[in-house]
């Protein structure tokens, strides 16, 4: 019985406050009261509680005392108490003893009152809570308990508190949040607060105290999974980095912490560490073998990071693929990496299906990869490598998508000069950009750690500059005093008479049958030149000549090569040919397009065909000014009819400018005088243009194969079959070419390349665009179902993004279109 007398004596002791507290009116009875409430938190040598009492009261007692406190927020004893005595012996209450206990009841409060001066009250303690260091108490209370000694569910519940406070007071006070709430401060705090108990951990266990640092990392991971993973290694990680670099058992805590974390949040740890550190070195030094012995960091680290994610930058990489390199244990890790990075990079299915961004990435992991072998592992791997190269150079070779070709060419230069085959490299001519100049220099190694910055070398005083020139000066006058320096002079002969020489010039061409004849027959490359030059102006200027033998020019032009590197040749030849198509329209398209589909042509020549349409239809679709001058609208034209790959934000721009032009917007004030109406030449045409590039495309020619291997041509045909279609805006073949158009894209809607898939939506664009939406209704009323259903299915799962974009865009000029017509349709049922 003698050991039940001290937990006897607190609960009477308590349960008398509480009585006191709830009846009596007296202020030094309430005083009384909780001062004996307070001896129960006291541990200095004039406590009047025993550690057993003490200890009681923290386990049974102290919940239940804040609870009742919190019952009588709004009691008149309460509000009789001075703002100091409050602010001691209220306030205190919850300022002292278990933290875990008094961050429950102060949320849980938080939770249930409304906007008050309890509420207020509350918030304060709870600002003093976080301010005055009790989440370091809370958590170093922890790290003393080597067993858990309460509940998991309760355990759940205070992590859940404690990451979730900034939501929780955000949703109470709304505007009225406190800045130490807010979450980039609060969880700021919190980073500060576990590096406070990890290093009272460090000093314990060098004092020979046992810890537990299970609730830390459960903190640290439950912070991560919930998306704050950045303010806190923002504090963390330079800590640990250096506490860590000449301290073994800094090592051993940072070990133990990151094992502790639960397997469920364990990647978000690790994604925000390696975000954090400055190099593979300070995370080694955090993480030690980590991946050995935890499948899940070695799942996320060796594929995760490297082949499934790719927003991460290029120093996550580094780090990542360093940090494997850097330890003789973890260094079969990085050749399985290796390997993996070979094949995902050469997969021909990657390199069409995934996005062009993670394509970039894995081809940086590779290069990192690549660059970290020792000679020994080089020749170990050199045949894997060596088919990797070739298959994945084909691959992207292949592609479409100039970037893509770009990131072969680099990617085939940087391992074939690494392998050193025979002391031969490859070697391919591309244009250097931000992105081949960075895949480039990732082939040199840098240190572990992040360089300091160092100031810019190679700037010269002005003093050594006025002291080069002043030498330089001097070093000049000398050679022309110099005697032997007149040795050489031309000064005694005498300059030939050429006043009588005529300078041997050529005429351009006046006439554009001359032009014809030249291009045809003539060797001289000047005369030839100066043909191409003058043709666009003399086909505008005389359009009756040009009628004459526009079909036959068109025919040289088209076959006319580049033999003597004429400046601007293929802009020139093109311009002329736009003229021709304009000026002799039906004639010069009919042949264009049949010449498309012919045998013995080129790629190039059937894409500049394409070309040499599109402009032509847009010229055509515009009004006729009454000044203009060759070439200029062409070159206007061409800045509007890019092809997908090439720039795909213009064709954007055109179905954004295209919506725009449908808004109703009501204005006030002067408005500009109405443009003069003119007539629309490319509507009485649209048809010569669209639908001959429709009848033969599924016939495969010795050459050419459209629906085959040829798919750049074909990605261009259905931008341009789709130019044409928006271009036929208002003309009465609309509908026509709409459900032509829409017949001929669906079966290639799910073609494997990227700039098919992009011109079958800008297509789509095009049809939802220029249709009216009664046809759209009423011709294509069994399709839109199904292309709103594929629509939908492109906006969520395609891999490119500018797909995912334009397929939104149809979305919603679908839904207009048919709330438009519906809208109509009630209107007119209102009037009948």
């Amino acid at each position: 019985m003698d050991s039940l007398a001290p937990h006897t004596e607190v609960r009477v002791a308590v349960a008398q406050c509480f009585r006191t507290l709830s009846t009596s009116t007296e202020p030094e009875e309430i005083i009384s009261s909780l001062q004996t409430l307070h001896s129960f938190l006291d541990e200095g040598p004039e406590s009047r509680s025993t550690p057993d009492q003490r200890a009681e009261f923290s386990r049974a007692h102290f919940t239940r005392t804040l609870q009742f406190l919190l019952s009588n927020i709004q009691a008149d004893w309460l509000l009789g108490l001075s703002a100091a005595q409050r602010t001691d012996l209220w306030d205190g209450l919850f300022l002292r003893g278990p933290p875990e206990q008094a961050l429950l009841v102060l949320m849980e409060g938080i939770s249930e009152l409304k906007a008050s001066t309890s509420l207020d009250l509350l918030i304060s303690i709870t600002e003093r809570f976080l301010l005055s260091g009790r989440l370091a108490a809370l958590l170093w209370s922890s790290c003393l308990q080597t067993a858990p000694s309460d509940s998991p569910q309760l355990r759940e519940t205070l992590l859940a508190r404690i990451v979730a406070l900034p939501d929780l007071t955000a949703n109470r006070l709304h505007l009225k949040n406190k800045p130490c709430f807010c979450p980039q401060q609060y969880f700021t705090l919190l980073a500060s607060e576990m590096l406070t108990a990890l290093e009272r951990t460090c000093q314990a266990l060098k004092d020979g105290t046992d810890c537990s640092l299970i609730f830390v990392a459960q903190t640290l991971g439950k912070v991560c999974v919930q998306g704050h993973s950045g303010p806190v290694f923002a504090v963390m990680a330079p800590r640990l980095s250096v506490c860590t670099r000449s301290d073994m058992v800094w090592q051993r805590v940072c070990w133990k912490l990151l094992q502790n974390v639960p397997q469920r949040w364990m990647e978000s740890v690790l994604t925000g560490l390696v975000q954090a550190v400055r190099g593979p070195d300070a995370f080694g030094r955090i993480v030690g073998n980590l991946v050995l012995t935890n499948k899940k960091a070695q799942y996320v680290v060796t594929h995760k990071l490297l082949l499934l994610q790719y927003k991460y930058e290029t120093q996550v990489l580094r780090t990542v693929l360093g940090y494997l390199a850097a330890d003789r244990e973890r260094r079969p890790l990085l050749l399985q990496v290796l390997r993996a990075l070979s094949q995902a990079w050469a997969n021909p299915s990657a390199v069409r299906h995934t996005p062009l961004e993670q394509q970039l990435y894995v081809s940086k992991a590779l290069l990192l990869s690549v660059n970290l072998l020792r000679d020994a592992e080089l020749q170990e791997l050199r045949s894997e490598l060596l088919q990797c190269m070739l298959g994945g150079m084909q691959s992207h070779l292949d592609s479409s998508v100039v970037r893509i070709r770009h990131m072969g060419m680099v990617v085939g230069e940087c391992l074939s000069a690494r392998m050193d085959l025979n002391n031969t490299k490859l070697k391919f001519e591309y244009d250097q950009d931000e992105e081949t100049l960075e895949l480039l220099s990732l082939m040199t190694p840098i240190s572990g750690e992040e360089p300091e910055e160092e100031p810019e070398n190679g700037v010269t005083s002005p003093q050594e500059t006025s002291g080069k020139t002043t030498q330089n000066a001097s070093c000049q006058n000398k050679s022309q005093s110099d005697p032997g320096s007149d040795l050489d002079s031309d000064d005694e002969f005498s300059p030939y008479d050429m006043s009588a020489d005529q300078e041997m010039t050529k005429e351009s061409p006046r006439y554009l049958r001359d032009c014809l004849e030249t291009l045809i027959s003539s060797e001289d490359s000047v005369r030839v030149e100066l043909s191409l030059r003058v043709a666009e102006a003399l086909v505008r200027k005389n359009v009756f000549a040009a009628r004459e033998i526009s079909v036959q020019l068109t025919k040289v032009l088209l076959h006319t090569e580049d033999k003597y590197s004429i400046r601007g040749f293929l802009s020139l030849r093109q311009t002329t040919m736009v003229a021709l198509a304009v000026t002799d329209c039906i004639p010069v398209t009919q042949y264009l397009t049949t010449e498309f589909y012919s045998m013995n042509y080129g790629l190039r020549q059937r894409l500049d065909i394409l070309e040499v349409l599109a402009l032509a239809a847009q010229e055509l679709s515009k009004p006729i000014s009454e000044e203009r001058s060759p070439s200029v609208g062409v070159s206007s034209c061409t800045d509007l009819t890019p092809y997908p790959g090439d720039n795909p934000v213009h064709w954007r721009q055109v179905v954004e400018r295209r919506i725009q032009s449908k808004t109703k917007r009501l204005t006030q004030g002067a408005t500009q005088p109405p443009a003069k109406a003119t007539p629309n030449r490319y509507a009485p045409v649209a048809g010569h243009f669209f639908f001959p590039l429709l009848s033969n495309y599924d016939k495969p020619q010795v050459t050419f194969d459209l629906l085959g291997g040829d798919h750049l041509v074909l990605g261009r045909l259905i931008h341009t079959l789709g130019l044409f279609m928006h271009l036929a805006v208002n003309a009465p073949v609309a509908a026509q070419m709409g459900r032509a158009l829409l017949d001929f894209v669906w079966a290639v809607r799910y073609h494997a390349d990227q700039m098919v898939r992009r011109g079958v939506l800008f297509a789509v664009c095009s049809v939802f665009l220029s249709m009216p939406s009664q046809n759209l209704l009423v011709d294509l009323n069994e399709q839109l179902f199904e292309t709103r259903t594929w629509l939908a299915d492109v906006a969520e799962g395609d891999p490119d993004e500018d797909c995912r974009n334009l397929a939104i865009q149809s979305l919603v000029l679908l839904d207009k279109s048919l709330k438009k017509q519906l809208q109509d349709q009630q209107a007119l049922g209102m009037e009948t």
